[in-house]
């Protein structure tokens, strides 16, 4: 039974490695973005093949975005298998005969553990350099929680306590590094074992959607603890130590290429990244359409608004008087003091305004918005409204009001 387990792991897991995002995160090429085999041919066609012939799939097979349970990942997972089961027992046959796997259970271990550390130092990375958890966004801070989804209200929670975050980041990284190391990789396999199940829990129970990736890294944490071995690659001492020298090096590359990585990404879109020229929240306190004034419930749906919310360079948006959102590509001339705005990929809507600051906590919009003739006056919102904000650690805590 140890065979045909070991047999099936081999297939299995390599498979799955090299399809989804851990082997994107093991093979590591500067300037090149790769996910996995699973999204190129053949192995993607195979995929729409299956989903349209033998899952019956009615609509096109989404494998874009950030999600990895797509209907496309599961036909996938499926199939993948279906093939090691069927590998698992073609071997068995052709290969009954032999006693054990030893060394080729050896090289495979390596294999497991450079693709558990690298995940570990993608995830750890993203969490150290806090771009996987962002700040609230402004948006985020004027959103009732009943209308936050289950994963963004686990985003707003962790993004709010950075020392958490990084923290959980340092954990993950020291899995990584602890797998890079054959003499500590037991340590190592537990401690990702730990990582991972609360990263499983939590994808689980705030619907993220990486739930298959996570639970295949808990499987092969698993097959790490259960076979652990302290047998050497080679017979030669001086192999062995150039054998680990190696995986330490490719370590370090790995770790160097998702820091470089995480850092871009810091400045480009997250807390590092340029703030709009308005930036802020802020409270629409008179609106005229038309050159009537009149209250935002009275106006035209699409000018039921509230609050314009500025954070990016290149977007805006308005809260409706429902706390939805209308969102806008916005172009702010500072210099000129002229606002253009954008819908989506409409190329007949379109809105100019100019705007002045009296002060720096008030702003007048004029212009025009899709034939309307619009004027409001907006006040900026004071951040020291917001209790996430301004709730800190303290060691004595007064009882809550």
């Amino acid at each position: 039974m140890k065979r045909i387990a070991f047999r099936f792991c081999f297939t299995y897991f390599g498979l799955y490695t090299l399809a989804t995002q851990i082997g994107g995160s093991l093979i590591l090429i500067p300037f090149v973005s790769f996910r996995g085999l699973g999204l190129l041919w053949p192995m993607r066609e195979i995929t729409l093949w299956v989903g349209e012939h033998i899952f019956h799939t009615t609509s096109s097979l989404v494998f874009a975005g950030n999600s990895r349970d797509t209907d496309f990942f599961w036909i996938q997972t499926f199939w993948l298998l279906m093939v090691a089961i069927l590998a698992t027992a073609l071997w068995s046959i052709v290969d009954r005969r032999r006693q054990d796997y030893s060394t080729l259970q050896k090289w495979f271990r390596v294999f497991l553990r450079l693709a558990v550390a690298s995940q570990m130092f993608e995830y750890g990375m993203t969490k150290i350099i806090p771009v996987q958890f962002p700040a609230p966004s402004l948006i985020t801070l004027v959103t009732p929680v009943g209308n936050l989804s289950r994963q963004g209200l686990l985003w707003t929670f962790i993004g709010a306590a950075p020392a958490y975050e990084i923290a959980t980041g340092c954990a993950e990284l020291l899995a990584g590094i602890l797998l890079l190391i054959p003499r500590t990789a037991l340590l190592g396999a537990l401690v990702s074992l730990a990582d991972i199940a609360q990263v499983f829990l939590l994808n689980m129970t705030y619907d993220v959607g990486v739930k298959l990736v996570s639970f295949h890294l808990l499987m092969m944490s698993l097959f790490l603890l259960v076979s652990s071995t302290r047998t050497e690659l080679f017979r030669s001492a001086r192999a062995n130590r150039i054998a680990v020298a190696l995986q330490i090096v490719f370590g370090i590359y790995m770790l160097a290429m998702q820091a470089d990585v995480n850092w871009v990404y810091w400045y480009r879109e997250g807390g590092g990244a340029p703030r709009s020229a308005l930036y802020g929240i802020w409270d629409i306190e008179q609106l005229s359409v038309d050159g009537q004034v009149r209250p935002a419930v009275l106006n035209d749906y699409d000018r039921r608004w509230r609050r314009a919310i500025f954070d990016a360079p290149n977007s805006m948006a308005f809260q409706r008087t429902d706390d939805s959102f209308a969102h806008y590509g916005a172009f702010i001339d500072s210099r000129n003091k002229t606002l253009a705005l954008t819908k989506g990929r409409s190329r007949k809507w379109k809105a100019d305004f100019t705007f002045e600051r009296p002060t720096e906590d008030q702003l007048i919009l004029d212009g025009e918005m899709d034939g309307y003739k619009i004027r409001m006056q907006l006040q900026l919102v004071n951040f020291d409204t917001f209790r996430i904000l301004n709730s800190g650690f303290r060691w004595v805590r007064p009882p809550d009001p």
